[in-house]
């Protein structure tokens, strides 16, 4: 069994809650805007990481993530982008059987064709009234689930330190 832990849009804010939630990761997928390459360091701590640059990602730093990878886990095949509106894909044609986003802040897992959509929300600043959350899939040769997380956290409530 495989679990990949899940977080999207940090804008430079890596709360310990997320940070907790993360631990036992055997990979970390970063569906963007990251916010600071720091945030990919303290992930990279607890797992190897796949990020993809948001649109807010704009930095120099930032260039050198990609706007979409895949993560191979045994026989499945993960793709991620930071807006799913731009899927450039077909992701049951490709044999993807799960796509990770985030942008929309919204936490979100859905089963369309056989492929398994998920965004995993917003682990960073709070946006409105939507939930602080971060995700996770468990892989278990070829099943896979998904699972959001989403954190009780107060109003300005601290960030985790490097």
């Amino acid at each position: 069994m495989t679990r990949i832990g899940l977080i999207s849009d940090t804008h430079g804010l890596l709360r310990r809650e997320a940070l907790a939630f993360l631990q036992g990761s055997d990979f970390i997928v970063h569906g963007g805007d990251i916010g600071s390459p720091d945030i990919l360091e303290q992930l990279g701590r607890i797992a190897p990481v796949t990020a993809v640059r948001g649109n807010n990602d704009r930095e120099a730093w930032a260039m050198q993530v990609p706007e979409t990878d895949f993560l191979q886990v045994g026989e499945l095949f993960l793709y991620a982008l930071h807006d799913l509106a731009l899927l450039d894909i077909d992701p049951a044609a490709a044999g993807v059987r799960v796509v990770v986003s985030g942008h929309s802040h919204k936490p979100l897992v859905e089963e369309r064709d056989g492929v398994l959509f998920v965004n995993p929300g917003s682990a960073g600043p709070r946006r409105f009234s939507l939930p602080i959350s971060a995700g996770e899939l468990i892989v278990n040769g070829e099943q896979v689930s998904a699972r959001i997380e989403r954190f009780d956290i107060p109003a300005q409530a601290g960030a985790a330190r490097p």
